[in-house]
Protein backbone atom coordinates (compact mmCIF):
# COMPACT_ATOMS: atom_id res chain seq x y z
CA UNK A 1 0.00 0.00 0.00
CA UNK A 2 1.42 3.39 -0.93
CA UNK A 3 1.04 6.70 0.85
CA UNK A 4 2.23 9.98 -0.65
CA UNK A 5 3.56 12.64 1.71
CA UNK A 6 6.12 15.40 1.25
CA UNK A 7 8.76 12.74 0.71
CA UNK A 8 6.78 9.70 -0.72
CA UNK A 9 6.68 7.19 2.12
CA UNK A 10 6.20 3.47 1.50
CA UNK A 11 4.16 1.77 4.22
CA UNK A 12 4.16 -2.01 4.70
CA UNK A 13 2.03 -3.48 7.50
CA UNK A 14 3.41 -6.89 8.47
CA UNK A 15 1.94 -9.56 10.74
CA UNK A 16 2.61 -8.61 14.34
CA UNK A 17 3.92 -11.18 16.81
CA UNK A 18 2.33 -9.29 19.67
CA UNK A 19 -0.92 -7.51 18.85
CA UNK A 20 -0.78 -5.53 22.09
CA UNK A 21 2.45 -3.88 21.05
CA UNK A 22 1.00 -2.32 17.88
CA UNK A 23 4.60 -2.09 16.66
CA UNK A 24 4.58 -2.23 12.87
CA UNK A 25 7.26 -2.08 10.20
CA UNK A 26 7.48 1.08 8.10
CA UNK A 27 9.93 2.34 5.50
CA UNK A 28 10.83 5.64 3.90
CA UNK A 29 11.95 5.47 0.30
CA UNK A 30 14.73 7.97 1.09
CA UNK A 31 16.85 5.68 3.26
CA UNK A 32 15.19 4.95 6.58
CA UNK A 33 13.20 1.96 7.76
CA UNK A 34 11.48 2.46 11.09
CA UNK A 35 9.26 0.89 13.71
CA UNK A 36 6.06 2.55 14.87
CA UNK A 37 4.43 1.83 18.20
CA UNK A 38 0.90 3.12 18.81
CA UNK A 39 -0.58 3.24 22.33
CA UNK A 40 -3.33 0.66 23.00
CA UNK A 41 -5.96 3.42 23.16
CA UNK A 42 -4.80 5.20 19.99
CA UNK A 43 -7.79 4.01 17.95
CA UNK A 44 -10.43 4.71 20.60
CA UNK A 45 -10.64 8.38 19.64
CA UNK A 46 -10.05 10.08 16.34
CA UNK A 47 -9.58 13.43 18.08
CA UNK A 48 -6.91 12.65 20.67
CA UNK A 49 -3.35 13.66 19.86
CA UNK A 50 -0.48 11.73 21.41
CA UNK A 51 3.00 12.61 22.65
CA UNK A 52 5.80 11.13 20.57
CA UNK A 53 9.20 9.67 21.44
CA UNK A 54 11.83 9.43 18.69
CA UNK A 55 14.31 6.71 19.71
CA UNK A 56 17.77 6.52 18.12
CA UNK A 57 19.69 3.26 18.48
CA UNK A 58 23.44 2.74 18.71
CA UNK A 59 26.04 1.76 16.11
CA UNK A 60 25.57 -1.97 16.65
CA UNK A 61 21.97 -1.87 15.44
CA UNK A 62 22.65 -0.30 12.04
CA UNK A 63 21.75 -2.28 8.91
CA UNK A 64 18.63 -3.42 7.07
CA UNK A 65 16.93 -5.64 9.65
CA UNK A 66 14.47 -3.87 11.91
CA UNK A 67 14.71 -6.72 14.42
CA UNK A 68 18.08 -5.26 15.41
CA UNK A 69 16.37 -2.06 16.54
CA UNK A 70 14.42 -4.08 19.11
CA UNK A 71 17.63 -4.99 20.96
CA UNK A 72 17.61 -2.02 23.34
CA UNK A 73 15.49 0.81 24.65
CA UNK A 74 11.76 1.40 24.15
CA UNK A 75 11.46 -0.98 21.15
CA UNK A 76 12.85 -3.79 23.32
CA UNK A 77 10.38 -2.98 26.10
CA UNK A 78 7.51 -2.90 23.61
CA UNK A 79 8.55 -6.29 22.26
CA UNK A 80 8.48 -7.61 25.83
CA UNK A 81 4.89 -6.44 26.20
CA UNK A 82 5.21 -3.07 27.91
CA UNK A 83 2.60 -0.45 27.06
CA UNK A 84 3.43 3.22 26.67
CA UNK A 85 1.27 6.34 26.44
CA UNK A 86 3.44 7.63 23.61
CA UNK A 87 3.70 7.07 19.90
CA UNK A 88 7.23 5.67 19.58
CA UNK A 89 9.17 6.03 16.33
CA UNK A 90 12.33 3.90 16.12
CA UNK A 91 14.20 4.37 12.81
CA UNK A 92 17.14 2.24 11.70
CA UNK A 93 20.31 3.89 10.51
CA UNK A 94 21.73 2.21 7.36
CA UNK A 95 24.97 0.24 7.65
CA UNK A 96 28.19 2.28 7.84
CA UNK A 97 26.24 5.54 8.13
CA UNK A 98 25.66 8.06 10.92
CA UNK A 99 22.45 9.64 12.11
CA UNK A 100 21.49 12.56 9.86
CA UNK A 101 19.71 15.42 11.65
CA UNK A 102 18.20 16.60 8.37
CA UNK A 103 16.82 13.18 7.50
CA UNK A 104 15.44 12.63 10.99
CA UNK A 105 13.74 16.01 10.80
CA UNK A 106 12.11 14.94 7.53
CA UNK A 107 11.05 11.68 9.15
CA UNK A 108 9.28 13.64 11.86
CA UNK A 109 7.46 15.61 9.16
CA UNK A 110 6.31 12.34 7.62
CA UNK A 111 5.14 10.88 10.91
CA UNK A 112 3.27 14.04 11.92
CA UNK A 113 1.53 13.98 8.55
CA UNK A 114 0.31 10.45 9.12
CA UNK A 115 -0.34 10.01 12.83
CA UNK A 116 -2.15 12.13 15.43
CA UNK A 117 0.93 13.60 17.04
CA UNK A 118 0.82 16.28 19.72
CA UNK A 119 3.47 18.62 18.32
CA UNK A 120 3.80 20.32 21.71
CA UNK A 121 5.11 17.03 23.16
CA UNK A 122 7.76 15.54 20.87
CA UNK A 123 10.79 14.03 22.60
CA UNK A 124 14.03 12.51 21.35
CA UNK A 125 16.34 10.09 23.11
CA UNK A 126 19.10 7.76 22.01
CA UNK A 127 22.02 5.68 23.21
CA UNK A 128 25.70 5.76 22.22
CA UNK A 129 25.66 6.68 18.50
CA UNK A 130 22.01 7.55 19.13
CA UNK A 131 23.11 9.77 22.01
CA UNK A 132 25.31 11.69 19.57
CA UNK A 133 22.37 11.78 17.16
CA UNK A 134 20.11 13.15 19.89
CA UNK A 135 22.50 16.02 20.60
CA UNK A 136 22.93 16.77 16.89
CA UNK A 137 19.21 16.75 16.13
CA UNK A 138 18.34 18.92 19.12
CA UNK A 139 21.06 21.47 18.41
CA UNK A 140 19.99 21.78 14.76
CA UNK A 141 16.21 21.73 15.32
CA UNK A 142 15.66 22.72 18.97
CA UNK A 143 12.26 24.25 18.21
CA UNK A 144 10.81 20.83 17.39
CA UNK A 145 11.25 19.25 20.80
CA UNK A 146 9.73 19.49 24.25
CA UNK A 147 12.64 17.66 25.94
CA UNK A 148 15.59 15.39 25.10
CA UNK A 149 17.43 12.56 26.87
CA UNK A 150 20.85 11.73 25.35
CA UNK A 151 22.51 8.62 26.81
CA UNK A 152 26.30 8.06 26.70
CA UNK A 153 26.76 10.38 23.74
CA UNK A 154 28.37 13.71 22.94
CA UNK A 155 27.63 16.86 21.01
CA UNK A 156 28.94 20.25 19.99
CA UNK A 157 29.33 22.51 23.04
CA UNK A 158 29.59 25.56 20.79
CA UNK A 159 25.93 24.98 19.83
CA UNK A 160 24.68 24.78 23.42
CA UNK A 161 23.02 28.22 23.16
CA UNK A 162 20.63 26.81 20.55
CA UNK A 163 19.19 24.52 23.25
CA UNK A 164 18.85 27.20 25.94
CA UNK A 165 15.06 26.64 26.33
CA UNK A 166 15.12 22.86 26.04
CA UNK A 167 14.75 20.60 29.09
CA UNK A 168 17.62 18.08 28.94
CA UNK A 169 18.31 14.95 30.99
CA UNK A 170 21.75 13.49 30.32
CA UNK A 171 22.85 9.97 31.32
CA UNK A 172 26.31 8.37 31.34
CA UNK A 173 28.25 5.57 32.99
CA UNK A 174 31.26 6.73 35.02
CA UNK A 175 33.35 3.79 33.80
CA UNK A 176 32.39 4.01 30.12
CA UNK A 177 35.44 3.02 28.02
CA UNK A 178 33.66 3.38 24.67
CA UNK A 179 32.32 6.93 24.90
CA UNK A 180 34.15 9.05 27.45
CA UNK A 181 31.98 10.55 30.16
CA UNK A 182 33.90 13.76 29.51
CA UNK A 183 31.80 14.26 26.36
CA UNK A 184 28.63 14.44 28.46
CA UNK A 185 30.40 16.54 31.09
CA UNK A 186 31.32 19.26 28.62
CA UNK A 187 27.83 19.36 27.11
CA UNK A 188 26.23 19.71 30.53
CA UNK A 189 28.71 22.41 31.54
CA UNK A 190 28.15 24.33 28.30
CA UNK A 191 24.37 24.08 28.54
CA UNK A 192 24.21 25.27 32.13
CA UNK A 193 25.58 28.65 31.05
CA UNK A 194 22.24 29.35 29.34
CA UNK A 195 19.83 26.67 30.53
CA UNK A 196 18.50 25.97 34.04
CA UNK A 197 16.53 22.91 32.90
CA UNK A 198 19.44 20.45 32.75
CA UNK A 199 19.55 17.19 34.72
CA UNK A 200 22.59 14.91 34.77
CA UNK A 201 22.61 11.31 36.00
CA UNK A 202 25.94 9.48 36.32
CA UNK A 203 25.90 5.78 37.14
CA UNK A 204 29.06 5.28 39.27
CA UNK A 205 29.60 1.62 38.39
CA UNK A 206 28.21 1.53 34.85
CA UNK A 207 30.41 1.05 31.81
CA UNK A 208 29.02 1.68 28.33
CA UNK A 209 25.58 0.26 29.06
CA UNK A 210 23.99 3.17 30.87
CA UNK A 211 20.80 2.78 28.84
CA UNK A 212 19.21 -0.34 30.33
CA UNK A 213 18.71 1.23 33.75
CA UNK A 214 17.65 4.51 32.15
CA UNK A 215 14.94 3.07 29.89
CA UNK A 216 13.71 0.74 32.65
CA UNK A 217 13.11 3.77 34.89
CA UNK A 218 9.50 5.03 34.73
CA UNK A 219 10.69 8.44 35.96
CA UNK A 220 12.17 9.14 32.52
CA UNK A 221 8.77 8.86 30.81
CA UNK A 222 7.06 10.82 33.59
CA UNK A 223 9.66 13.58 33.14
CA UNK A 224 9.06 13.65 29.40
CA UNK A 225 5.34 14.22 29.94
CA UNK A 226 5.99 17.08 32.34
CA UNK A 227 7.54 19.11 29.51
CA UNK A 228 5.94 20.88 26.58
CA UNK A 229 7.58 22.74 23.73
CA UNK A 230 8.80 26.22 24.59
CA UNK A 231 6.70 29.02 23.11
CA UNK A 232 8.30 32.48 22.96
CA UNK A 233 6.10 35.41 23.82
CA UNK A 234 5.47 38.13 21.26
CA UNK A 235 7.77 41.09 21.92
CA UNK A 236 7.37 44.67 20.70
CA UNK A 237 10.43 46.93 20.95
CA UNK A 238 10.35 50.72 21.14
CA UNK A 239 11.66 52.40 17.97
CA UNK A 240 14.22 54.46 19.88
CA UNK A 241 15.63 51.32 21.50
CA UNK A 242 15.86 49.62 18.10
CA UNK A 243 17.78 52.60 16.76
CA UNK A 244 20.18 52.48 19.71
CA UNK A 245 21.24 48.97 18.65
CA UNK A 246 22.29 50.18 15.20
CA UNK A 247 25.93 50.72 14.42
CA UNK A 248 29.18 48.91 13.72
CA UNK A 249 30.49 46.29 16.14
CA UNK A 250 34.08 45.06 16.05
CA UNK A 251 34.90 41.58 17.29
CA UNK A 252 37.30 41.64 20.20
CA UNK A 253 39.58 38.88 18.91
CA UNK A 254 38.97 39.03 15.18
CA UNK A 255 39.36 41.36 12.20
CA UNK A 256 35.71 41.06 11.25
CA UNK A 257 32.89 43.36 12.22
CA UNK A 258 29.11 43.43 12.21
CA UNK A 259 26.90 46.20 10.89
CA UNK A 260 23.41 46.42 12.40
CA UNK A 261 20.60 48.50 10.89
CA UNK A 262 16.83 48.71 11.31
CA UNK A 263 13.73 49.52 9.28
CA UNK A 264 11.90 50.54 12.44
CA UNK A 265 10.47 47.06 13.02
CA UNK A 266 13.18 44.45 12.42
CA UNK A 267 16.93 44.52 12.88
CA UNK A 268 19.34 43.54 10.11
CA UNK A 269 22.82 42.19 10.67
CA UNK A 270 25.48 42.29 7.97
CA UNK A 271 28.82 40.57 8.39
CA UNK A 272 32.09 41.61 6.79
CA UNK A 273 31.62 39.05 4.02
CA UNK A 274 28.37 40.73 2.94
CA UNK A 275 25.93 38.17 4.33
CA UNK A 276 22.82 39.99 5.56
CA UNK A 277 20.42 38.38 8.02
CA UNK A 278 17.11 39.44 9.57
CA UNK A 279 16.74 39.36 13.34
CA UNK A 280 13.62 39.47 15.49
CA UNK A 281 13.29 40.00 19.25
CA UNK A 282 13.03 37.23 21.78
CA UNK A 283 13.26 39.73 24.63
CA UNK A 284 14.18 43.40 24.97
CA UNK A 285 17.91 42.89 24.44
CA UNK A 286 18.00 39.45 22.81
CA UNK A 287 17.38 38.83 19.11
CA UNK A 288 17.14 35.64 17.09
CA UNK A 289 18.34 35.21 13.51
CA UNK A 290 15.33 34.41 11.37
CA UNK A 291 15.32 30.92 9.82
CA UNK A 292 18.66 30.04 11.42
CA UNK A 293 20.06 28.95 14.74
CA UNK A 294 21.88 31.72 16.54
CA UNK A 295 21.22 35.16 17.86
CA UNK A 296 22.54 38.29 19.51
CA UNK A 297 22.37 39.64 23.04
CA UNK A 298 23.08 43.36 23.35
CA UNK A 299 25.11 44.59 26.31
CA UNK A 300 23.98 47.79 28.00
CA UNK A 301 25.75 49.76 30.74
CA UNK A 302 24.11 51.19 33.87
CA UNK A 303 23.25 54.38 31.96
CA UNK A 304 21.29 52.45 29.35
CA UNK A 305 23.93 52.91 26.64
CA UNK A 306 24.55 49.99 24.26
CA UNK A 307 28.24 49.09 24.60
CA UNK A 308 28.53 45.81 22.73
CA UNK A 309 26.99 42.45 22.05
CA UNK A 310 27.48 38.70 22.29
CA UNK A 311 26.99 36.92 18.96
CA UNK A 312 25.74 33.38 19.51
CA UNK A 313 26.51 31.59 16.26
CA UNK A 314 28.63 28.43 16.32
CA UNK A 315 30.03 29.66 19.60
CA UNK A 316 29.95 32.87 21.59
CA UNK A 317 31.80 35.86 20.13
CA UNK A 318 31.92 39.25 21.85
CA UNK A 319 32.00 42.52 19.93
CA UNK A 320 32.35 46.12 21.08
CA UNK A 321 30.27 48.88 19.61
CA UNK A 322 32.67 50.90 17.45
CA UNK A 323 30.47 53.64 16.04
CA UNK A 324 26.89 54.88 15.91
CA UNK A 325 24.76 55.49 12.82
Amino acid sequence: MKYKFALICLLSILTMKNMMSQQTHQSMTITLNYLVYLPPEYNTSEETKWPLILFLHGAGERGDSLNRVKKHGPPKLVEEGKDFEFIIISPQCPARQWWSAELLNRLLDEVIGKYRVDEERIYVTGLSMGGFGTWDLASEYPQRFAAIAPICGGGHPELAWNMRHLPVWVFHGAKDEVVSIGLSDIMVKSLKKYNNKVKYTVYPEATHDSWTETYDNPELYEWFLQNKKFKPEAVTIDTKLLESFCGQYDFMYDDRHLTITTNGTDLFIEETDGIKLIMYPESQYEYLIRNQNGGIKFEVNDKGVVTGLVYHHNGDMKAKKAKEF
